[in-house]
Formats: C-alpha cells, sequence, structure tokens
C-alpha cells in the first residue's frame, strides 16, 4: 500500500522525534535551546583525522573538535591556527611555533610531540592514512623544543601543502600503547578528547553525535557562542525536510527541488555555495565501445547539461567542461562539448553502429546498449533524463540503482565490471586535488578507468616535481587541457551545496571551506553572547 505525502513526512518527524527525544529532555545544565541540530545523511564513519574521509567527519574534525596547524580564511588563504608557519630559505623546511595556550579537553597542553606524533603516524604505512601521499616529500620531522615542529623535504615546496590545513593534530598521550596499525581500532575513536572550541560530549551510533561549547579554547581563536552542537543523522531525504519545517532540525542539506518549499516557510532560509565536486558519467575504457573516442564524443555531444542544471537541480550549479569549476583560480577555461544530435548521430553511424528495427543502434550483432551504475533508490530523475537523451541518438541505457558501498565496490573493485557510472568527482587541484584523484595512479585509475596518456601522466609528474608555483600551475592547466581533449568521462555540473537553515541561526555564512567552517561565529536568537 502506497503512504501518502502527509503521512509519510508524519511518520518521518515521529522518528525524528524518537532519534531526538533525549536531547529535548536536557539532563545537563544547558538545555535544548542552546543547542543547534544538524543532518548528516550518514554516520560520521570515525572522528578520528587520520582514518575519516566523510566530507562531514573531516569538517567536524578540522571546526569542532580538533585544531589543525593552519586554515584557510574565506578567500582561501592559509593562515596560522595552531601554529604560525615559517618557510625556510629555498623552501625546503616548514617551522611551526605552536601556541602556548591551546589545551586539550583533558587538561594537558597541546605540544609539539602531539604534532610530530600526529605527522609521523599519518606518513607510517600501517595507518593507512588516506592522505599519506602527500606527505611523501617529508623526510624528517622534529620537536626542537615544547612548541616547536620542524618538517623537512626533499624537494623546494611550491605552495604551501594543502594537506597541513586538513589533518587536525590528535593528543599523542592517549594513544600510549596503541600500536599504528591499532589506531582504527583504538577506543580513542569513540570517546574522543579533542583540543578544538567544542568538546565531545556523546556518541549513539547510527543516531548522533554531540559536542558542548569548551569554556577554555582560546577566544582569540574563536570560543563559540552556541552551547552544543548536535550532528543528527537522518539518512532520508523526507525526514530532513519534515525534521526542518517542523523546527527539529536546524540544518539540512536539502534537494534542489525542495528549495521552493523551504523559502516559503517564515522560520526557514535557503544557502547555497560553491563546492569542489563535478559530477560526471565515468565510461569503463577497458570496454568496447568506451574505448573509441569517437564513441565517447558522441556520447558527450547526446547530453544536454544545460537542461540538467536547469531541470534538475533547478539552476544550482554550472555546466561542467571538466573537474575544476571556473571558480578555482588554476581553472583553466575550456569549453564543453555542445548539444548537437546531428553531429552524435553522424559520428555513431561512422563508427558503424546502424539503427536496428526499434530503434537502437547495433553493430556486428551487438547492440548499443549498457547499465549505468548510480546510487540510491529514489527516482533518479538526473539519470532517466540522461536515458532519455542518448536514446534520442540510438542508444539504449539501463539504470542500476545501487547501495552505496556496493556502488563503490564496484567502482574500486579490482575487475573494474561496470560499463558506466554517475559519481561524483573532487574538482579542486590545489586543495588536495593531488592525492584524491590526479596524484596517484590509484586515483588515476578509478575516476577514469582504463585511460591512458603519456601526455596526462607527463602533466601529472610536472605538478609532482614542480619547485614553483607558476610551474605547478601550468602543469595543472595542461592536465585540464588534456582531459577536455580526451574526454574519458562525460562531464556533467559542479554542484552547489543547499542547506535548509533555521532563522534562529544567525551569522552563518557557508563558503568553499564547508558548512562547519564559520560554527564557532554562529549565534542564536534572543541568546547573548557566551565567549
Amino acid at each position: 500500500m502506497f503512504k501518502s505525502r502527509g503521512r509519510y513526512l508524519a511518520e518521518s518527524r515521529l522518528l525524528l522525534g524518537l532519534c531526538l527525544g533525549a536531547l529535548s529532555c536536557g539532563t545537563g545544565t544547558e538545555q535544548a535551546s542552546d543547542a543547534v541540530l544538524f543532518a548528516s545523511g550518514a554516520d560520521l564513519q570515525s572522528i578520528n583525522p587520520l582514518i575519516a574521509v566523510h566530507p562531514l567527519a573531516k569538517q567536524v574534525q578540522k571546526n569542532v573538535l580538533f585544531v589543525t596547524l593552519v586554515a584557510y580564511d574565506s578567500a582561501m588563504r592559509p593562515v596560522p591556527r595552531l601554529a604560525t608557519p615559517e618557510w625556510s630559505a629555498g623552501r625546503r623546511a616548514l617551522t611551526f611555533r605552536l601556541r602556548h595556550d591551546v589545551s586539550w579537553h583533558d587538561g594537558s597542553l597541546t605540544t609539539a610531540e602531539d604534532v610530530r606524533w600526529t605527522l609521523e603516524m599519518a606518513r607510517n604505512p600501517a595507518v593507512a592514512y588516506p592522505r599519506s601521499r602527500e606527505l611523501e616529500a617529508v623526510a624528517a620531522v622534529e620537536a626542537s623544543d615544547s612548541f616547536t615542529v620542524r618538517v623537512t623535504f626533499s624537494r623546494s615546496q611550491p605552495v604551501f601543502p594543502d594537506v597541513f590545513t586538513d589533518l587536525a593534530i590528535l593528543p599523542a598521550h592517549r594513544f600510549r600503547g596503541v600500536a599504528p596499525a591499532g589506531i582504527r581500532t583504538a577506543p580513542f575513536n569513540r570517546a574522543p578528547v579533542g583540543n578544538g572550541p567544542f568538546e565531545f560530549s556523546e556518541y549513539q551510533p547510527g543516531q548522533r553525535w554531540v559536542f558542548r561549547r569548551s569554556q577554555r579554547f582560546p577566544a582569540e581563536l574563536g570560543r563559540p557562542s552556541i552551547g552544543r552542537l548536535v550532528i543528527v543523522v537522518v539518512d532520508e531525504p523526507a525526514t530532513k525536510l519534515a525534521g526542518l519545517t517542523s523546527g527539529e532540525l536546524d540544518f539540512a542539506g536539502i534537494a534542489a527541488a525542495h528549495a521552493e518549499i523551504v523559502r516559503k516557510n517564515p522560520r526557514l532560509r535557503v544557502i547555497d555555495y560553491p563546492i569542489m565536486l563535478a559530477n560526471a558519467v565515468i565510461w569503463n575504457l577497458r570496454r568496447a565501445p568506451f574505448d573509441d573516442p569517437g564513441v565517447r564524443r558522441a556520447l558527450d555531444l547526446a547530453i544536454d547539461r544545460q537542461l540538467i542544471v536547469d531541470g534538475f537541480i533547478h539552476g544550482f550549479g554550472s555546466v561542467a567542461a571538466g573537474p575544476v569549476p571556473p571558480e578555482h583560480p588554476w581553472y583553466e577555461p575550456v569549453a564543453p562539448p555542445p548539444h548537437d544530435t546531428v553531429q552524435a548521430n553522424r559520428l555513431l553511424s561512422e563508427a558503424g553502429w546502424t539503427r536496428g528495427p526499434d530503434g537502437v543502434r547495433q553493430r556486428g550483432g551487438r547492440r548499443l546498449a549498457f547499465d549505468l551504475l548510480t546510487v540510491g533508490s529514489g527516482d533518479n530523475i538526473m539519470e532517466q533524463m540522461l536515458q532519455a537523451q542518448l536514446k534520442a541518438v540510438g542508444v539504449e541505457i539501463r539504470i542500476r540503482q545501487l547501495e552505496l558501498s556496493t556502488f563503490l565496490s564496484v567502482l574500486q573493485g579490482s575487475a573494474r565490471d561496470f560499463d558506466g557510472a554517475v559519481t561524483g568527482i573532487v574538482g579542486d587541484l590545489a586543495l588536495g586535488y593531488v592525492g584524491a584523484l590526479l596524484g596517484s595512479r590509484e586515483g588515476n585509475a578509478l575516476a577514469y578507468p582504463g585511460y591512458a596518456s603519456e601526455e596526462f601522466a607527463a602533466a601529472l609528474n610536472r605538478a609532482r616535481t614542480a619547485t614553483t608555483e607558476s610551474a605547478l600551475i601550468a602543469a595543472w592547466r595542461d592536465a585540464q587541457r588534456i582531459l577536455a581533449r580526451d574526454r574519458p568521462v562525460s562531464w556533467l555540473y559542479h554542484s552547489r551545496g543547499v542547506q535548509g537553515v533555521s532563522r534562529r541561526v544567525g551569522n552563518v555564512v557557508i563558503d568553499l571551506r564547508g558548512e562547519l567552517a564559520g560554527v564557532a561565529r554562529w549565534t542564536l536568537a534572543g541568546q547573548g553572547s557566551a565567549r
């Protein structure tokens, strides 16, 4: 039996209410009115910076529970946070001079030993830190005194290493007796001790993480006004929307199609912001016909990207021509393929694919039909738009919806057992993209399976070995031009994040750094500053 929308939303509110019930009871000195409730589509995976890859988990680590050595300001320039960095002549060594007033929440001071231990663990293969490749140029990490750490590199560094703005420092004394291979299962991961603006308070697996304001955090670094931040796990979009409109959630990522519903609610507002993510269709170039550049070009020409931007994401994004968005300072202007079904049909015919009686192209008894993998169990409107657009040129696609973990296992598996897949690709060449995608053969194979280009490999190598910023930027721009020419994937659009936000939360600014970058500046209506 199908449920009415009203009944479904009512049940969603009930489930959310059960999840949040303990908060409204107020077991501590602070009441629920001092808490901001932030919806996450999945549990945070881990609160340990050496382990987590979940985007929101990383934001919680950097902005809530822990402190990084250096942070980005709103213009994406590195600025001191836990430490002030100083380059040596020739940029072969970086000295971090730590603040003397940042304490762990158990009362111990944050010292150079914590920094040294964290960086050494990030470099240790047994830990398997996700961005360890970005530390390959580190030759040594030394603590010269209690508040000074010197990092020596094997070659000059053209730009400030982004990894130092991303990896939050951990308390070394809380891992005594834990071997590197045991860090992933350490008790710390369930009851962490941080040194950031909020202290860990509670964790209910699959339900919520609760953090309370730290009174010991230095005011100069931004002591929070709100009493608690609660990350609530809400995996259903309808439940998020119901919790937002009912007032049970303060923040919730929403579908672009729901933006008008949220805007019409006087208690809510919509905030959209740039994110470094390009959505694309990955083709498996190890399989025919995707190994044929002419066929890939035809598929590209058949896609109406502007229609997808307007009809699917309701204008919250822009047409993509590559992985790097135009807002990025290292963006190389490349034009997306036009929507040209006449040219697409001509290319397919030249490749020997002729239309059969049912309109689907075939060659040598094989139909031009394939599976398109996607995540989810909903309507998959964008995939249906792609299906209709490709059908117009005689290409049949079958949409296969998979659960996220299954989807990732198929894409990352050694067999690469898929034809095409709709996914997001991190588009930030400057900020971690080297390690995440272009900086490793594994990353390249994952994003572009079967793609082999000596020119592309040479551009990547120039980027990895560049000793000046200009040389690094030139290499990345070359890489973008080569990708635009070879088109191993069909780029669709650059995303913008869309959050529904309660008007009771003030001073909310979201930019490229993420939703929680300004959490210490948030205020609550009717609440005086608690700093």
